[in-house]
């Protein structure tokens, strides 16, 4: 997608707000609603302008109500400097890339320490084009760390949904996971740690429990 079409699209708080609760879980219109504190009007607008970018996507479940959720991953890059200006907006890399076997990847941030400020005009130029190649090599590297991030994700998503009757996306899961393993024994301290409602919580943890990657002992949660 176009950065700049991207920009003027997330540009809009609510907009943002939505991606923000979709991905936590797919919702429906009145649930956008009450979460923004718009009419649900204002909500279908903001959808149909995130489903015409492609960002957002729906389906209907047995009840002939429309569910929305987040339909690709995507990556905005802004670069703002007193000498450069620019965006870009790019998917993340497939499963077929593997960084570890990419030649052209060096991460090399060696070099510059003894650089000095006279520095002849060949040296500045070997080294604004060492820092410019760095630059689109850790483009490349946090493209890859999506791509594995997302693919993790899913699995973790799946996980749940063969155990349980999983109704939130598998960030929301992943958060609660790791909130867990950092120490985070209560609800309400998973619930202050990730920054999501305390009900919601609880409904991910019997989740989790449910898949057999967490317990609860003694009114504490762990990792089983």
């Amino acid at each position: 997608m176009n950065s700049a079409a991207l920009l003027d699209l997330l540009g809009n708080e609510n907009r943002r707000r939505i991606l923000r609760l979709l991905a936590q879980k797919p919702c429906y219109v009145t649930e956008i609603s009450e979460y923004l504190g718009v009419s649900p009007k204002a909500v279908i607008d903001h959808l149909q302008k995130l489903e015409e970018a492609g960002l957002v996507e729906s389906r209907v479940d047995d009840q002939r109500r429309k569910y929305f959720h987040i339909a690709r991953n995507l990556r905005l890059e802004v670069n703002v400097s007193p000498y450069r200006f620019g965006a870009k907006s790019a998917y993340p890399a497939s499963m077929s890339l593997d960084l570890t076997r990419w030649r052209y990847l060096t991460i090399d941030v060696g070099g510059d320490e003894d650089d000095e400020a006279d520095a002849d005009p060949d040296e500045l130029a070997d080294r604004l084009r060492r820092l410019e190649d760095l630059e689109d090599e850790l483009s490349m590297a946090q493209r890859w760390v999506q791509g594995r991030l997302t693919d993790t994700l899913d699995q973790l998503g799946e996980v749940v949904e063969e155990s349980a009757d999983a109704g939130f996306d598998s960030r929301l899961y992943a958060d609660v996971l790791l909130a867990v393993q950092d120490g985070r024994r209560t609800t309400a301290g998973i619930a202050d740690s990730t920054g999501t409602p305390a009900e919601l919580v609880e409904e991910a943890l019997a989740a989790l429990a449910e898949a057999g990657l967490v317990t609860r002992q003694n009114g504490d949660w762990r990792i089983d």
